[in-house]
């Protein structure tokens, strides 16, 4: 039966298996005699199987946050995909299955689920259950539980009801909130059939569940409950560090009320850091198991690539050691599980170096500017990247008494990690350059030249495969005027989209005139432009992840698109003009942004406007008297 993921699904599932069990034990009363004893499904056996499924199904939506799908069936043999799934058919009992599509979030509801107020889960399963488990799949995950039904031939001098009610009395008390002593449970034997007809499977479907896994501890949390309770009744899973020390991460048990204890324990007795390449028995725990009994443990250490990346200790109760099919699929798991270690290592060491290149690539803090409102909008491409193609910077030039700014927006050509390495160089190089005094072309020259030479030793050293690494900036350096408001802005875009200039009364305009990447030449010449920023007016600075946005065939400044979007823009401070672009960019398509995304915005600010009067000419029919034609011309919408 499926089921959605809301509030009422535990309900439907309680209704289901009562419902279910009616049907079945209406069906064995009133069918043809079996060729074996039947048996009796107690109100008792019904009442539980009810509870349980509620906390299951309750488990599943809360952590899962899936539809589910319960299933209850009647069977004469153990749960499915126990690891005593081969034994002799037994008893018969009540199987009730849980199934959630989230094979990645860890069985909830254990020992201590009671205390948060989220119910007792698991801890009811283990105690009313005749026999529980987990089985993780590719799409999904399965909790499972067995109850066993009474007997119902009747016993010597007595009836059917007679069997059915003594073996109700044998049965552990349900007294809430008390819970029982185990009583020792023969071992199932066989598991060696198990392991030869179902290990195959079992490993493919760990593998597939470990693949992908990019954070080391979630590794080591599947692995538990991979072992537990198919392989064993208990495992430990620790961690190497940095220092080469052993880290305890994961501990799991088929008894969470041994969890605290066992893990107390194994904190106290890491293995060594250094480990043979195979399993080697391990003395057993104390308070491995609540009854004593006793067992066997084997450790086995977790190498993959050259390097150990932890240890994995297996404990199974009431046995003097395991079989060897039993130690080889251990040893399967383990080599998988350190594979996986490896892998999540790995990922975790590159996105180390992109957030030590983002801190490179990006300035920490923005300079301000007196007189002007600046605004910086940044998004890397995907979903959870820090580090993206684009930069920016906004700086001093020199004291205070030099009273300039310089301000950059850049791309560089691709996302690898030498290409955000190329951006770091970049951006620490225009500082260097702008506070040696060279103006906004000399400064274009020289960076064209260094990115130009260092791109000819690439492909010299690397050949073709490593290619010039080509650069679009856009910089300018701005002098504020303190008397009058505004200030003199000189500014060049070397492939760069052209920065535009929102004045006051609502046009736009071009800031600036297309000219060549860097790094393509080195003989290659760089103009800039100049002109007054006057108070009221903005400039808008976007990299090409605005422009080119795409829906269909279409880009967002086709046509003109961005300045339409920054002529609706007049009278907006910076910020709320730089969300405005960045909004506009996300809205034009319903797919996700596929490149790196920036938004400068740097607005003189409106706290007075000078030549203001009878006759006095705007400032912008001013600058488009004094500016020359660019190969680009802007047509205004009338």
């Amino acid at each position: 039966m499926r089921l959605p993921a809301n509030e009422l699904a535990p309900s439907a599932a309680r209704k289901f298996v009562r419902t279910a069990l009616a049907e079945c034990g209406s069906a064995r009363s009133t069918g043809p005699a079996p060729a074996s004893p039947q048996a009796v499904i107690t109100d008792e056996l019904a009442d539980d199987a009810v509870l349980l499924v509620s906390e299951l199904v309750t488990n599943a939506i809360m952590y899962a946050g899936t539809d589910v799908e319960v299933g209850c069936h009647l069977d004469s043999g153990p749960g499915p995909l126990a690891p005593s799934a081969a034994y002799a058919p037994g008893p018969s009992g009540v199987v009730v299955e849980v199934v959630d599509r989230n094979p990645s979030r860890a069985v909830r509801g254990g020992k201590d689920a009671w205390r948060e107020g989220r119910g007792r889960g698991l801890q009811l399963v283990r105690a009313l259950a005749e026999s529980w488990g987990v089985i993780y799949r590719h799409s999904e995950k399965s909790v499972w539980f067995r109850l066993e039904t009474a007997p119902a031939a009747p016993a010597p001098g007595g009836s059917t009801d007679t069997a059915a009610a003594e073996h109700a009395r044998q049965r552990e008390p349900r007294t809430p909130g008390i819970l029982p002593p185990s009583r020792p449970r023969p071992r199932r034997g066989r598991t060696a059939e198990w392991v030869d007809r179902s290990g195959p499977t079992f490993l493919a479907e760990a593998g597939e569940l470990l693949a992908g896994q990019l954070d080391e501890d979630m590794v080591a949390a599947i692995a538990g409950q991979l072992l537990v309770p198919r392989l064993a009744d208990w495992c430990g899973v620790w961690l190497t560090t940095e220092s080469g020390a052993m880290r305890l991460s994961r501990v799991w048990h088929t008894d969470e009320r041994c969890i605290g204890e066992l893990r107390l324990a194994l904190e106290n007795d890491p293995p060594p850091a250094r480990l043979p390449t195979t399993g080697i028995p391990w003395p057993w725990p104390q308070n491995a198991d609540a009854a004593g009994e006793g067992g066997a443990a084997l450790l086995f250490p977790l190498v993959a690539s050259g390097s150990c990346h932890g240890a994995v200790l297996i404990g199974r109760k009431g046995v003097s050691q395991m079989t060897d099919g039993l130690v080889r699929l251990a040893e399967d798991v383990a080599r998988r599980v350190a594979h996986a270690l490896a892998t999540a290592r790995h990922y975790t060491k590159q996105a180390t170096i992109s957030r030590a290149l983002q801190r490179r690539q990006l300035p920490e803090s923005l300079a301000e500017i007196p007189g002007f409102d600046t605004a910086i909008v940044y998004e890397p491409r995907g979903e959870g990247q820090t580090v993206g193609g684009d930069f920016y910077d906004l700086f001093p030039m020199g004291d205070v008494e030099d009273r300039r700014w310089c301000f950059l927006l850049g791309d560089v050509m691709g996302h690898d990690v030498e290409a955000m390495s190329v951006t770091g160089l970049a951006r620490h190089l225009v500082r260097l350059l702008a506070r040696e005094g060279h103006g906004v072309e000399s400064l274009l020259a020289r960076l064209n030249l260094a990115l130009a030479e260092e791109g000819a030793e690439a492909v010299a050293v690397g050949g073709e495969q490593a290619g010039p690494r080509f650069l679009s900036l856009l910089y300018g350096e701005l002098e504020p005027d303190p008397v009058h408001g505004g200030g003199r802005c000189t500014v060049a875009s070397a492939g760069h989209p052209l920065p535009l200039l929102l004045s006051a009364d609502g046009e736009v305009e071009p800031a600036a005139d297309p000219q060549l990447l860097l790094g393509i030449s080195e003989s290659a010449e760089f103009h800039a432009s100049s002109f007054r920023l006057a108070p009221g007016e903005t400039l808008l600075c976007v990299t090409d992840g605005v422009t080119e946005r795409r829906r269909g065939n279409r880009q967002l400044d086709d046509a003109d698109g961005l300045a339409e979007v920054l002529r609706g823009c007049v009278g907006m401070g910076a910020k709320a003009v730089a969300e405005r672009v960045r909004q506009a960019a996300h809205d034009f398509d319903t797919s996700p942004i596929d490149d790196d995304l920036a938004v400068m915005v740097i607005e003189a600010t409106p706290e007075h406007v000078p030549g203001a009067g009878p006759g006095a000419e705007p400032e912008s029919a001013r600058r488009r008297a004094r500016a020359q034609p660019g190969p680009r011309a802007f047509r205004p919408t009338t």
